[in-house]
């Protein structure tokens, strides 16, 4: 066991026990996008999350999440599990501090990938607590700049999905309140993205937003045929149109194309989305909380990305980034999924084409007792 650390608080702040929950959220049908088509993945059946709960020595508690996709749930919990015990004591308001001290016990395996994303929990946890203690909503706790915010739909257009079945779900979306539309492309036949893309734009209307996502299945010369022949749907931005990693490919792209260039939702450091944005390589930057180390990570990139100009549109999670979103001085857009709902007993409400804020202590989630049927396992570490 990781050895704890020589001194602690003594104090009601102090963290007394982490609850640890390994949790396997089954989707309703296999999802495939281009990634899938292209042969590098399998459809996705199921989301892995874990879940972090930390109570302090008067009982004070906060709860946060990270998740991962196709493989990592396993390793997420065992990491968190190996280095949970080092906040036992800890004074739970010196969230920074403790990251750091978590970081360094991982030293060994890096500072990206599934250890951060084990850390994210944990620290999404101690901000939803801090904020429960101010009787504050966690976007108010940080300071808001928005009560609701855009938000557009991804769950309905992805590639397994037939296009009659992508425009009424998309059709569905706007009426129930969604601000925006996303589809899928990379199809290995480009007239079919470009037929999708037509059809979808066309039972909108020129007045709904409408995005488009080739999940990293380009290559440099596709990316920018595509792009430009992209041009005439009037798209609020391109989705990772190459690889995730290629900052030189997204900058050249982004300098020759005038629809916006996103990315960033797979990158799993600060450092990663800062190299995007010192090279002009991304019009707009999608962190992922969860992805990134959580809270205290997700608000550095907030800053460097105001600093910078750049847009922000986090991936997933809405349930977390609806909160973080909401800080950011300029208008972000937050990404709709309804594939967590199951697990809570809250949901987002959106309206007008924007994702209201909630107002209640913290993040505002509590699981539900659906949830206790797909955990997997469940450990408390005191």
């Amino acid at each position: 066991m990781t050895n704890r650390p020589i001194s602690s608080t003594g104090s009601a702040d102090a963290v007394d026990q982490v609850r640890l929950r390994s949790v396997r959220l089954p989707l309703r049908v296999p999802v495939s996008d281009a990634k899938v088509l292209s042969g590098r993945q399998r459809p996705m059946t199921e989301v892995a999350l874990l879940f972090a709960e930390v109570l302090t020595t008067d009982g004070a508690a906060g709860m946060g999440f990270s998740y991962s996709k196709r493989a990592g749930g396993d390793a997420q919990f065992a990491h968190a599990h190996e280095i949970a015990p080092l906040l036992i004591g800890l004074d739970a308001n010196d969230i920074q501090r403790n990251m750091l001290q978590l970081v360094w016990a991982g030293a060994s395996v890096g500072r990206s990938g599934i250890a951060t994303q084990a850390i994210a929990a944990i620290d999404n946890a101690l901000w939803d607590l801090k904020a429960k203690r101010s009787r504050l909503s966690l976007a108010r706790f940080i300071g808001s700049h928005h009560d609701a915010v855009r938000c557009y739909n991804t769950s309905g257009g992805f590639l397994h999905t037939p296009i009659g079945a992508v425009i009424d779900n998309a059709l569905a979306a706007v009426e129930g309140g969604i601000g925006g539309i996303k589809v899928k492309v990379g199809h290995p036949d480009a007239r079919q993205d470009l037929d999708r893309v037509r059809a979808v734009r066309d039972a909108l209307g020129a007045h709904v937003p409408l995005m488009v996502d080739a999940n990293q299945q380009w290559d440099r010369p596709t990316a920018l045929r595509m792009g430009r022949a992209l041009e005439e749907f009037d798209l609020v931005w391109i989705e990772e149109p190459l690889d995730a990693y290629d900052v030189s490919g997204h900058a050249e792209l982004a300098r020759a194309l005038d629809t916006p260039v996103a990315t960033g939702e797979m990158l799993t450091s600060v450092r990663e989305h800062r190299d995007f944005i010192d090279a002009g390589a991304a019009d707009i930057i999608q962190p992922d909380a969860p992805r990134v180390g959580g809270t205290t990570q997700f608000l550095r990139l907030l800053a460097l990305a105001d600093e910078a100009g750049v847009g922000v549109a986090p991936h997933f999670a809405m349930e977390l980034h609806i909160h973080l979103a909401a800080t950011h001085a300029s208008e972000p857009w937050v990404e709709h999924f309804d594939w967590l709902e199951p697990l809570f007993n809250e949901t987002v409400e959106v309206t007008n084409g924007r994702m209201i804020v909630p107002t209640g202590p913290g993040i505002g989630l509590t699981l539900s007792e659906r949830s206790d049927a797909w955990t997997v396992a469940d450990e408390v570490i005191r």
